[in-house]
């Protein structure tokens, strides 16, 4: 069910299983002029006529005499120095789709010019052809396929990974419990040679106190998958990564209940660990030389009579005591565990994901996941990579004068502030406290969500700040060395 493959591409050695293959010629405004004194005197007028004036992700079909010729697709002005994105391309797999009559899906091939990647194109459509409808029955959503121009591996592996990510945060929570995430993760990672572990039971609550108690309210017990796995160009003396994600399948707030309208989307409360298993899922495919570390802490937060209650005191891997403040602040508790087992492999990059706070949406919306990092140079790399392949993120401070906010009278700390303000800033303090030695760490606090569907965008589940974590990676590693 997870890890499909991307059924909107077809084989550029045997296109389309004999149907035609239909070109999509894409084109900025200011080559338009030439463009129509490439085209026929017709299918020029005809272009003329529909007042195309090749703006970002604007399509036409060209009429021919057996229906559709073609099409030709608006790239819009880009600014000196700026790349395409994907987006324009969103668009693409269902619109072209709709026209004309053809019994199967139509196949096509995009023209396109000098200055734009391959890679971003196969990309922006495949996530515009996404759709989750493994719950629904009768026929799949009609969709058009391409034949992926040459050099375009990239851009397909990186829709492969969302794809990923996108179908596990789209899952009902009643279908993919902490049991199902783990077991799901640990496929993905053998799959590509990993070693993958599951850790469940009393090794996990030994091991995991504060996790083994977010999970104590639920029928369905805690579980964490622990991978490693290793480039086959890499030795005992690579760069290691590693990777943790907030994996809560459910969320209901614990005894801090949260209102019926804030659940409705908690399914996506494991959205952390979607990305994490999604971002190794790339590093796997591209035998990037690295060592890797995966752990994602799957678990679901409920009420009943063995749930963690608001003042309890938990113990943590990293030994710290933790007052429970709030049991609707659980995730941070996940995190800190694994945060700390994460640590004493002393990587060189530590990077975690969750769909963490609240501030943070009110802070920035739903398409800026925050960043938090304990390293300048590593935090400048990750904004530029962000901002490079279309996948923004925004650095918030890890300031120190709001760690007395933190404190507790009966422990060494409480998991929620003491102050109704800065609660983004709050968690990811609290999470630092787990980071220990000199590691490079980074913190996304991410929606993990698409409120409105968008070209390239459904509605649903997303893999915010994949393209930029990925583009990252070696050289903050590199410049870790």
């Amino acid at each position: 069910m997870f890890n499909r493959p991307l059924d909107c591409l077809v084989d550029p050695d045997a296109p389309a299983d004999g149907r035609a293959v239909r070109d999509v010629r894409a084109v900025r405004p200011d080559r338009l002029p030439a463009l129509l004194q490439e085209l026929s005197p017709a299918e020029a007028a005809w272009l003329r006529a529909q007042g195309f004036a090749a703006r970002s992700g604007e399509l036409v079909t060209l009429p021919g005499p057996e229906g559709i010729a073609g099409a030709v697709l608006g790239l819009g002005a880009i600014e000196p120095g700026e790349t395409q994105g994907p987006f324009a391309f969103g668009g693409l797999a269902t619109a072209l789709a709709m026209r004309g009559d053809d019994p199967e899906p139509a196949a096509w091939r995009l023209l396109l010019p000098d200055d734009v990647a391959a890679d971003e194109a196969v990309l922006g459509f495949c996530l515009g052809a996404y759709r989750f409808h493994v719950l629904r029955g009768g026929t799949p959503p009609r969709m058009a396929q391409l034949v992926p121009p040459p050099g375009a591996g990239h851009g397909a592996a990186v829709a492969r990974a969302t794809w990923l990510a996108r179908d596990l945060i789209n899952m009902p929570a009643n279908l993919l419990g902490p049991a199902e995430l783990a077991e799901a993760a640990r496929a993905v990672a053998s799959g590509f040679g990993a070693e993958a572990a599951i850790v469940a039971g009393a090794a996990l609550a030994e091991r995991y106190p504060a996790l083994q108690a977010v999970g104590a309210g639920s029928a369905r017990p805690p579980q964490v998958l622990v991978a490693h796995w290793r480039g086959s160009a890499a030795t005992d003396g690579s760069p290691l990564l590693s990777l943790v994600g907030k994996g809560v399948c459910f969320d209901t707030g614990g005894y801090d209940l949260k209102p019926s309208a804030a659940m409705l989307r908690m399914k996506k409360d494991m959205g952390g660990a979607a990305l994490m298993l999604a971002l190794a899922r790339l590093v796997m495919e591209h035998d990037l030389p690295v060592r890797l570390a995966l752990r994602l802490g799957c678990v679901e937060n409920s009420v009943s009579g063995s749930a963690m209650r608001p003042s309890d005191v938990l113990h943590t891997a990293h030994g710290l005591t933790v007052e429970v403040g709030n049991t609707d602040a659980e995730g941070r508790l996940v995190l800190a565990d694994l945060l700390a087992d994460a640590c004493t492999e002393s990587p060189s990059l530590l990077l975690d994901a969750a769909t963490l706070t609240g501030a943070a949406r009110t802070a920035l919306g739903p398409d800026l996941p925050a960043l938090f990092c304990s390293h300048d140079e590593t935090a400048v790399l990750l904004l530029q990579s962000g901002r490079r392949a279309h996948d923004p993120l925004w650095r918030l401070p890890l300031w120190p004068g709001y760690e007395d906010w933190l404190s507790s009278t009966v422990a060494d700390l409480n998991n929620v502030s003491s102050k109704p303000m800065a609660g983004a800033v709050t968690a990811a303090l609290f999470l630092q406290r787990f980071v220990s030695g000199p590691v490079r760490w980074a913190h996304l606090d991410s929606y993990g969500w698409n409120d409105q569907p968008r070209p390239g965008r459904p509605e649903g589940g997303e893999a915010l700040g994949l393209r930029a974590l990925f583009g990252a990676l070696l050289p903050i590693l590199n410049a870790a060395t």
